[in-house]
């Protein structure tokens, strides 16, 4: 368990970002989880992108990811500086690191100076390591992500919008209390569920949390930062990344409904607009319509308005089905 024990002013400067570099990262982590095979929506993506970081060599020092112990200094994964940043903005403020910050982790994560060999280049050349290790980030994000991104950046909106309003509306203390499945907020101490065993105390900062597409279940808190804790977490819509809506041909959930309306329900695990839901999904909004009427004539699905939106999400019989018939959901794990 890591345990984050929070007081009011930082309680009170809870917010919500997305970092589009956090999620290459989880995407790596996600590669190195499953090196055999990643499970659905992710397998069809992480098929393409072993077999780039195969035969792309500008993708090479992106690999250092998937070498890195589980616990690793933040300045490898920066902590977002503005609620929305591009990937190019983020990698110019990761080249841009200070010496003293890689310093100061370096020494925090190994005090008796053992700084593993492939870190050792962040201390001893910092320029170098940096943009290396920057130029391979782009490279993989061009030919991996980017092509997911603009559905990737859909769903994380809505992730972020609904969140956004539950905050402004009931407080950080509901908020936190419904954020991730393996997430337990009982005040003042918020519990991330996993195997490590570690505790801290959040004083006077600014709790962040991060959705992302990769995470699978995974979780990760960052507090290396003097200001800020970070607390990712998996964001609903990962359904974009599957080249078909179901990919296995013994899918219950899709001889159950059939494939589309299956995809549609897979997604709908977070609040979703027929817009967003034809974006992540690669299908027509008006065949996305079609199964969210039928979804809701059955009782698994429900209809709500939120301001001029309006959002669909699963009714209790829906996350049955779900749950009993759609697959393989169990979480991952890595640490920062």
């Amino acid at each position: 368990m890591i345990r984050i024990e929070i007081d009011e002013p930082t309680l009170a400067r809870t917010r919500i970002a997305i970092s589009p570099l956090a999620d290459v990262i989880c995407s790596l982590f996600l590669l190195r989880r499953n090196p055999d095979g990643a499970p659905w929506p992710y397998d069809g993506w992480a098929r393409r992108a072993r077999e780039i970081l195969r035969t792309v060599p500008a993708t090479a020092p992106a690999s250092l990811f998937l070498q890195l112990p589980s616990s690793f200094p933040d300045f490898l994964d920066p902590i977002p500086e503005t609620p929305v940043s591009t990937i190019g903005e983020q990698l110019d403020r990761f080249r841009a690191t200070p010496a003293e910050i890689i310093d100061e982790q370096l020494a925090t994560y190994y005090p008796a100076g053992d700084v593993p060999d492939l870190l050792r280049p962040f201390r001893d050349d910092r320029e170098a390591a940096l943009n290396r290790l920057a130029d391979g980030i782009a490279a993989y994000w061009d030919a991996a992500i980017a092509p997911h991104w603009p559905a990737m950046r859909a769903a994380l909106d809505e992730e972020v919008l609904l969140r956004a309003r539950a905050l402004a509306a009931d407080g950080p203390d509901a908020l936190l209390a419904r954020l991730h499945e393996r997430i337990r907020w009982e005040r003042p101490v918020l519990t991330l569920v996993k195997p490590l065993e570690h505790s801290f105390e959040a004083v006077d900062k600014r709790l962040l949390l991060v959705p992302l597409i990769f995470s699978r279940g995974a979780l990760s808190c960052s507090n290396d930062h003097p200001e800020v804790v970070m607390v990712t977490y998996q964001s609903r819509g990962a359904a974009l990344l599957a080249a078909e809506p179901v990919p296995h041909a013994d899918d219950r959930l899709a001889i159950l409904v059939g494939r589309g309306r299956a995809a549609v329900l897979r997604s709908l695990t977070v609040p979703a607009s027929t817009t967003g839901l034809a974006t992540a999904l690669g299908l027509a909004p008006s065949t996305v319509s079609e199964h969210l009427a039928g979804l809701q004539a059955a009782g698994v699905v429900h209809r709500r308005r939120a301001g001029r939106r309006v959002l669909y999400g699963l009714e209790p019989a829906g996350i049955a089905l779900v749950n009993l018939l759609g697959g393989d959901s169990a979480p991952a794990e890595f640490v920062s």
